[in-house]
């Protein structure tokens, strides 16, 4: 009986042990290497298994190996890899013992795909060819879950990192002959990404794939992006046909490539009904200095692309322009965009635009034709700037240099006409200005939310060396006021410096003729007899008469000025104008109760 029991307790302990070794795992060493061979002839990339490996058969057969490594046999260090912490896999033991297994689930814990930034195409390591040649079938996946996947994109030259973390995807296939679905997330820089994708695979090599998409990202796209296509791979470039869907709830079409081939090359037409973009919110106030912050215009050296946008209606921020089209060229680092075909508030808009990102220090270069447009809605929806109205006519030839856009205002070179008709300005009374200039210096604009100057035309045209732009024929023309000028506005610093003639209009006729540059008023204009300086900040300068003295001791200059008696201020001194009616006499101690009494006198107000 005693051998039968020690035999009974060995039976008992091996049981035991055999539960525990299905429930905790068995190690798997010796199935790594038949692995890591199989995987190797199916794929041509060279795997390592560092970590070490286990087999349960409770309540599942898994499969779990740690700390795995695909990668090309030989790569350089800069060669795509992939790294994964944990690789669990769930089979049933049936599929084990035919040639093409079947897993249930394969979940990647903590995936990371390194891939490199190329700056050439030919730079890309070729892709090895599969070792079977048999036709074989891969191992079939029902279902893949990854966790806090990452893609990192680095570039050993530039010393740059990109990366597109938390990635959280689920993909699952029901059977052999149904579609393939897809739901993830993830984040694009700052910028949280969600998606879901779903594809039906062709029944034979010679028929597309077809793929329905909704993407979902608040930080680059205003609205969900749902779409449709044809895809087909063609070596290494993936052939999207037919693209058709909606962004939000505004319909496009058109049809897309990528070549993955080493360093992308983006081929993209698209057409949209209408197509909101963000707009460009501004950082800091007006009167703040220029931003020192590096422009991040690398990445343009790591993909070359050839695109094509049109729209009925392109809407930037509240700016609208209709319609809309442009052709973009990027290769080599340097971004070309033309549009030739700009409708905006009742005018019409034309341009260039080139971004050279491909040596240390990008380089700009803008040609832009502007025509009738109406200028306040356009500022306002561009610029946050309300302050101009009227029919806008300008011509821009600018290029500049720079890593910031401090940087590229310093080096700003070029030229720019500017004109506006039949318009005003808002938020300023220049009449006002003109004459409270009669009595004291003014510290800014004089701003007010119910002031307005209406203008017959404004023009200037600027010559613009190293960010300072310089002009000599300023030119306001309106029904009260009239003013020309010289100067120069240095861009880096946001400040003026300016000398106006400013001068009051006592009668509106004529003014066409002026705005035409031909003729003259039938009334000659009243100036205030010696040229005004404006200097310091753009956002709030001094405006004071240009005469020595009148900023250290302002009385004193004044009283100078009505000595002199020159255009208003020898109004002040006699006491009347010829312009008045009746030729009534006014005290010349207050200037700006005189003056205010001219003002009346000439406009009737």
């Amino acid at each position: 009986m005693k051998p039968i029991r020690i035999a009974g307790a060995v039976v008992a302990l091996l049981l035991v042990a055999a539960t525990l070794l299905i429930a905790i795992g068995i190690p798997a060493g010796a199935l790594t290497g038949a692995i890591q061979s199989r995987i190797e002839r199916d794929t041509g990339y060279r795997v390592t298994i560092g970590g070490a490996g286990t087999v349960r058969l409770f309540p599942a057969a898994t499969l779990t190996l740690h700390d795995v490594t695909a990668e090309l046999p030989g790569g350089r260090p800069h060669d795509p890899r992939l790294k994964i912490a944990t690789v669990r896999a769930e089979l049933p033991l049936t599929s084990l013992m035919s040639g093409t297994p079947r897993i249930t689930e394969l979940t990647l814990i903590s995936p990371e795909l390194s891939l490199p930034l190329l700056r050439r195409r030919d730079e890309a390591a070729a892709a090895p060819a599969p070792a079977r040649q048999d036709g074989a079938k891969l191992a079939e996946i029902e279902r893949i879950v990854i966790q806090d996947g990452a893609v990192v994109m680095t570039s050993a030259t530039d010393r740059i990192e990109r990366r597109i973390a938390g990635i959280q995807a689920d993909v699952e296939r029901d059977d052999a002959q149904g579609p393939v679905t897809a739901s993830g997330s993830a984040t694009l820089g700052r910028s949280p990404v969600s998606f879901e994708l779903t594809a039906k695979p062709p029944s034979d090599d010679q028929q597309p794939m077809l793929v329905d998409l909704t993407l979902d990202a608040p930080g680059l796209l205003t609205s969900r992006l749902n779409a449709k296509a044809e895809t087909r791979l063609r070596g290494t470039t993936l052939a999207i046909n037919g693209v058709s869907g909606k962004l939000g709830d505004a319909p496009f079409n058109g049809w897309a490539s990528v070549d993955v081939a080493g360093k992308p090359l983006v081929k993209l037409d698209l057409d949209f009904q209408r197509l909101d973009l963000v707009a460009i919110t501004r950082s800091a106030p007006p009167g703040a200095p220029w931003s020192e912050t590096p422009l991040d215009l690398v990445g343009l050296n790591y993909v070359d692309a050839e695109v094509r946008l049109s729209a009925t209606e392109l809407n930037i921020g509240p700016a609208r322009i209709a319609p809309a089209s442009a052709d973009a060229k990027l290769a080599g680092g340097v971004l070309s965009v033309q549009a030739s075909r700009l409708g905006a508030y009742g005018g019409q808009a034309s341009g260039t635009l080139v971004i050279d990102a491909s040596g240390a220090t990008p380089a700009f270069d803008l040609r832009c034709d502007i025509d009738g447009v109406h200028a306040l809605p356009l500022l306002d929806g561009l610029a946050d700037f309300d302050r101009v109205d009227g029919k806008m006519q300008a011509k821009l030839a600018l290029r500049s240099s720079g890593g910031s856009p401090r940087a590229i205002a310093a080096n700003l070179n070029g030229s720019a006409d500017l004109g506006i008709r039949d318009g005003a300005i808002r938020g300023l009374d220049v009449a006002r200005m003109i004459r409270n200039l009669t009595a004291h210096t003014q510290n800014g604009w004089q701003l007010a939310p119910t002031d307005v100057t209406d203008l017959s035309a404004f023009a200037a045209s600027f010559r613009i060396t190293q960010g300072q732009a310089e002009t000599s024929d300023l030119r306001l023309a309106g029904p009260l006021v009239r003013m020309t000028g010289a100067g120069t506005i240095n861009l880096p610093a946001k400040t003026l410096a300016l000398k106006v003639e400013p001068k009051l209009v006592p009668t509106t006729e004529g003014q066409s003729a002026l705005e035409r540059g031909i003729g003259t008023p039938s009334a000659e204009p009243i100036g205030l007899g010696i040229p005004v300086r404006i200097e310091g900040p753009w956002i709030a300068p001094r405006i004071f008469p240009n005469i020595a003295g009148v900023l250290d001791n302002p009385d004193a200059a004044y009283q100078r000025l009505r000595q002199i008696g020159n255009g208003l201020f020898g109004l002040l001194g006699s006491g009347r104008t010829d312009n008045a009616p009746g030729g009534a006499d006014h005290p010349g101690d207050d200037g700006g109760a005189a003056v205010n009494t001219i003002i009346k006198q000439l406009f009737g107000r």
